[in-house]
């Protein structure tokens, strides 16, 4: 019986990986902040500009949904699952929002978004294997760092960029919220090689994502 259950863990676990790669429209809970804002007609290159920065932050979204649901997968405790739930709920609104704002800036969305997921998912289930302590530990860092990482796009975009700042700001607030919670359960702060390993990896994902 047991067997059959993590049987269907994996097949569920598959189903929600490849409808996060893939899905196109997505129904959320949420408006989108953008949603009633006109804005500024944008030139090329402030188009391009924008559009770069928002598939950086799609892609981190890809990779946050990976990083949140393998992170439930070897979760322990139920209150640390249902808070990893949560916030990939809530992941998936920011993720619906970067995905409309690409398709307005008319931006593709980075090829090697499933590198990013299958990274994250295979770090977050790595990460509660040593306990939630330290699984939610990591969930405070990477927030912290993506509430860093929002901020400086707020910084680069196009002034006139009124609808892409919106979702970044509500993003930047969802994610420090993300990061208290996780710490308030528990989380411990992380030994600084791998907090400097984790601004590594980050780096390299928005590099590759900001151009491919």
């Amino acid at each position: 019986m047991n067997r059959q259950n993590f049987c269907d863990k994996l097949i569920e676990e598959f189903d929600r990986g490849l409808r996060t790669l893939t899905k196109s429209s997505r129904i959320t809970p949420r408006e989108n902040p953008a949603k009633d804002i006109h804005g500024t007609e944008l030139s090329a290159q402030e188009m391009q500009l924008s559009g770069r920065l928002m598939r950086v932050n799609h892609a981190g979204e890809i990779a946050a949904q990976g990083l949140y649901h393998g992170q439930a997968l070897t979760a322990r405790d139920e209150t640390t699952l249902q808070q990893m739930r949560v916030s990939a709920k809530e992941e998936e609104d920011h993720l619906a929002w970067c995905e409309q704002r690409l398709n307005e800036l008319q931006t593709p969305r980075s090829m090697i978004t499933p590198l990013w997921y299958i990274g994250s998912y295979a770090i977050g289930a790595t990460a509660g294997l040593f306990g939630d302590k330290w699984s939610l530990g990591f969930v405070a860092e990477t927030e912290n760092q993506v509430e860093t990482h929002l901020q400086s796009h707020l910084d680069k975009l196009p002034i006139h960029d009124d609808k892409s700042r919106a979702i970044i700001e509500m993003m930047k607030e969802d994610e420090r919220r993300h990061g208290d919670a996780a710490r308030n359960l528990g989380g411990v702060d992380l030994p600084k090689p791998v907090q400097k390993g984790m601004q590594a990896v980050s780096k390299i994902m928005t590099t590759g994502a900001y151009w491919v």
